[in-house]
């Protein structure tokens, strides 16, 4: 560059110019699934929030599914085929909105229709992909248990031959989606080991209470899941995978969307608390214009776009096939941790309005503790990282 060439205006809102980094598709897509949240959660979610439910679930799946945004990363099948990096964008934009919304695209996408697309059958593939990214049926992942979270190989629901059946009994925790659910993916012990099964959530046996007096992720449906011998045909299991390489796979793909939602709130929250400094006045002046709070604002910035860049980075690896499981882990353990930090910091920036419905922030952070803890918590990705570092396996 010429010592002469005029400088782009610096951007508040991207000040290390990341869009530079994106395609025009890219930026369609982002600006596309912006437009709906904008339109279809922002106006409402604070409500929805308040009142711990998510109406009309299933209208909004069928819109998500409209803008191609339901396993959008996978191909054919009636799906987006969209690149890595795009698919992040849109779990950005989700979570600026509501982590609850980011969950219900991610558990149908990411995991209970990646584990189909991956691991099915061509049949089960024709029976479900196609609605599900139409999301004509929400689908949700069972493998958590009430006694058995970061531990999945000790879990307990378990799945036996009989004649050409399987018949599975057992619980599954805390699982998104799974009372609005039309189709689950359930994780079991069999004598081969551990199985995926393609369980109708219609099947005699099965039930899904709603899960109630959460405190985050309040705008989400969240179950248990009850099985109790169930009787299913030998083609509900899933064929291509054996062991906890199938469920741990799906989580790999969920995790990497968490490691972009994330920024999503995080950015959310500061750009609330960097609108409220511009104009909330102490002592005659914006609070902006206090060192104090200039120091917090630019100390967010960094770790907000940071953190965006982390995930383009990931992203990027995803699209050429280096994505590896330990750099998901990385990603999560930093953003989710610096977006738990950033919405601290903007809720001491607006003060007692910090608690309030009327701004996004309290609720973003107390999603986003349960955003830290699932698809594996601070400890068990510190653990995996130490292990990628040390060659040492410290998990037992």
């Amino acid at each position: 560059m010429s010592a002469s060439a005029k400088l782009p205006p610096f951007d508040a809102a991207d000040p290390l110019g990341i869009d530079d980094l994106l395609e025009p598709e890219d930026l369609a897509v982002r600006d596309t699934v912006r437009a709906w949240a904008a339109d279809r959660v922002l106006p409402y979610v604070a409500d929805w929030y308040e009142k711990g439910e998510l109406p009309g679930i299933r209208d909004l799946a069928r819109e998500l599914g409209s803008i191609g945004a339901l396993g959008m990363s996978l191909t054919g099948y009636g799906c987006a085929g969209a690149s890595a990096v795009q698919y992040g964008l849109a779990c950005l934009e989700l979570e600026a909105a509501d982590s609850g919304i980011r969950s219900l695209v991610s558990v149908q996408g990411s995991l209970a229709m990646y584990a189909i697309h991956r691991f099915g059958s061509e049949e089960q593939k024709l029976q479900w992909l196609p609605r599900m990214a139409a999301g004509e049926v929400i689908g949700c992942f069972g493998l958590t248990e009430p006694d058995h979270g970061s531990d999945p190989a000790s879990m307990r629901t378990h799945a036996k031959r009989d004649g050409d059946d399987w018949v599975l009994n057992g619980r599954k925790m805390w699982i998104t989606n799974g009372s609005v659910a039309g189709v689950a993916v359930v994780w079991a012990q069999t004598e081969e080991g551990i199985r995926g099964f393609v369980v109708p959530t219609g099947s005699p046996g099965f039930s899904a209470p709603e899960i109630k007096h959460k405190w985050s992720l309040r705008a989400s449906v969240t179950s248990e899941l009850v099985l109790d011998d169930v009787r299913l045909p030998a083609t509900a299991v899933l064929p291509e995978v054996t062991g906890l390489r199938g469920p741990l796979s799906c989580l790999s793909h969920a995790r990497y969307g968490i490691v972009w939602g994330a920024m999503g709130a995080a950015r959310s929250s500061f750009e609330a608390a960097l609108d409220y400094a511009r104009s909330r006045e102490q002592f005659g002046r914006p609070i902006g214009g206090f060192q104090l709070t200039q120091a917090k604002l630019a100390d967010m910035a960094v770790e907000l776009h940071k953190g965006i860049l982390l995930a383009h980075h990931l992203g990027r690896r995803m699209d050429a096939g280096r994505l590896r499981p330990e750099q998901v882990s990385f990603g999560k353990l930093n953003n989710v941790r610096e977006a738990i930090e950033i919405c601290r910091t903007a809720r001491t920036i607006l003060g007692a309005n910090g608690i309030s419905l009327e701004y996004p922030v309290m609720r973003h952070a107390t999603n986003l503790e349960s955003v830290l803890t699932y698809e594996g918590t601070v400890e068990m990705h510190q653990l995996v990282l130490g292990k990628a570092l040390t060659g040492l396996d410290a998990f037992r």
